[in-house]
């Protein structure tokens, strides 16, 4: 039995929530949501909401026990790239890529 929870198109680079993702994996779920709390990156904001949804899936969709949850997976999948145009010197111009992401958690219980 799994619980999963989704985040499509969110506005950060998937590199950068890597990071973040390698730092909660196969952790329990208290001391998850702990590490994003205290944990000074762009990406902590959104993926500790991603988490509370994912626990909130498990409790009311699947009955499963909040205390004894853990996060069995996470990855980041890159999402479309947004292409903008920077103006440079002499009539130049430089594309910026600003990047997304689509966000997986799936939680399990611990036997």
């Amino acid at each position: 039995m799994e619980a999963r929870a989704t985040l499509k198109y969110a506005r950060i680079a998937p590199r950068k929530v890597q990071i973040v993702l390698d730092q909660i994996r196969n952790k329990p779920t208290n001391l998850a949501v702990a590490i994003l709390k205290h944990t000074p990156k762009a990406a902590c904001e959104p993926l500790e909401k991603l988490l509370k949804s994912a626990i909130a899936n498990a409790e009311n969709n699947h009955n499963m026990d909040k205390n004894n949850l853990y996060v069995a997976e996470c990855f980041v999948c890159p999402g479309p790239i947004l292409k903008r145009i920077r103006p440079r010197a002499q009539g130049r111009a430089f594309r910026v890529l600003k990047r997304t992401c689509h966000v997986t958690i799936v939680l399990k219980e611990k036997e």
